[in-house]
């Protein structure tokens, strides 16, 4: 299996200045051979591979004075540049192959302006990148790559210090002592941290299961509740509703309100250095809680996963559905379902757990978990299940919960 890590660099000005540099040569060379197959379209030939786009422009750093510059990057990254360009042409093709030419959004809105479609419109074309809009990241060189107790070494920018707390990376001395293949490598520039992403092939833990299986009924009251070994049940809370995350949100609010402000006084939408200088506050807190978020989720399906069952059942919710009621979109969108279901599902194959999806349709909420009997009006209001049938009264995400394990037996 590949296990993924996620370090942050602690780069010096000269090596932030390098780190720029690739983000820069990256998307350079990406628009330079996009822009080049666009124009041999227009004449009638052929597209350029990344060899041959690789070909041309090795030739160009040596003979272009507008190219020297990018001898100061490393040739790996430039490469992988023009991969991700062969790449996107590839993705392009299949869904002209599988969809219509255009979308008929962009169809009605250049008749409505009264404008000729062009090919760099078609349905997955691959566009031009900004500096503004693009995300700055770049490829590292993987066999130039290695940990030291304090740095990584990064081809072309030098030991970099770095700070993590995973207690499980390959550190080194020296590099030819290294004997670790680094996957993918990518530096990454977000919210004003630098961010170093790779996988690493590592052996999966066999573990012994135990003989219980797990049902998960994820919500909005409660993140999760979760029924185990024959009905032992536990809530997974809600952290939106804690201290701190409304304390940040409130925050956030503030901070977005500042730059409605900002703009109303303006009189326009030109974004002066005091709107950017907030629109960075706001995008740092908004940071801030997807952390918050993404961390909480991942202990929660780790401690799920620790505790070994043989099965674990999860319900296959419509969340695209679920958002379009507005007066939970907003809730069922920070309790991030998807990002549950998903760690769930790639840390069970790690550890060999079976997963079992319940059917979108099937009634966990409304199915009694004593007699089986369905209760067909149960109303998103009702918070506790009580059977006509058989008089029991329970918590309808416990009942849900215990549907669920049942299911997965």
């Amino acid at each position: 299996m590949i296990k993924s890590y996620i370090i942050r660099l602690k780069p010096t000005e000269e090596q932030e200045r390098l780190l720029w540099l690739h983000v820069d040569a990256m998307r350079f060379v990406w628009n330079w051979g996009l822009g080049l197959n666009m124009e041999r379209f227009r004449q009638g030939e052929k597209r350029l591979f990344k060899e041959n786009l690789g070909t041309i422009l090795t030739e160009l750093r040596k003979t272009d004075e507008s190219f020297y510059w990018l001898n100061e990057v490393s040739v790996c990254t430039l490469k992988e540049a023009l991969s991700d360009l062969d790449d996107a042409y590839a993705r392009f093709f299949r869904i002209q192959k599988k969809e219509k030419k255009y979308t008929d959004k962009k169809t009605k809105k250049f008749q409505r302006k009264g404008k000729k479609l062009t090919f760099y419109e078609m349905n997955g074309h691959p566009k031009f990148k900004s500096r503004h809009d693009a995300e700055p990241k770049f490829y590292a060189r993987y066999n130039n790559l290695y940990l030291t107790q304090n740095s990584a070494n990064v081809e072309k920018v030098g030991k970099v210090a770095y700070q993590t707390n995973y207690d499980d990376l390959p550190i080194v001395t020296a590099k030819r002592e290294n004997t670790t293949k680094y996957i993918n490598p990518r530096i990454k520039y977000v919210n004003g941290k630098w961010i170093l992403s790779f996988g690493i092939e590592r052996e999966s833990a066999k573990t012994e299961l135990n003989s219980f299986s797990v049902g998960i009924d994820l919500g909005v009251k409660e993140l999760a509740v979760i029924s185990y070994d024959g009905g032992k049940t536990e809530k997974i809370k809600n952290i939106n509703k804690t201290k701190r995350v409304k304390k940040l949100k409130k925050r956030l609010k503030r901070k977005q309100r500042n730059v409605s402000r900002k703009y109303h006084t303006n009189g326009d939408y030109t974004k002066t250095a005091g709107i950017l200088k907030e629109q960075k506050k706001v995008a740092k807190l908004h940071r801030k809680l997807a952390n918050i978020r993404h961390d909480y989720t991942h202990q929660k399906t780790t401690e799920i996963i620790r505790m070994n069952p043989k099965k674990i059942c999860i319900e296959d919710l419509n969340v695209a559905g679920m958002m379009k009621n507005k007066h939970l979109s907003e809730a069922i969108a920070e309790q991030t379902l998807s990002e549950f279901r998903r760690q769930i599902e790639y840390k069970a194959e790690r550890a060999r757990i079976a997963i079992v999806h319940a059917d979108r349709f099937f009634p966990s909420s409304k199915m009694c978990s004593c007699c089986g009997n369905i209760k067909k009006d149960l109303k998103l209001k009702n918070r506790v299940y009580e059977c006509e049938v058989c008089g029991l009264s329970i918590d309808r995400d416990v009942n849900a919960a215990i549907n669920l394990e049942k299911l997965a037996v």
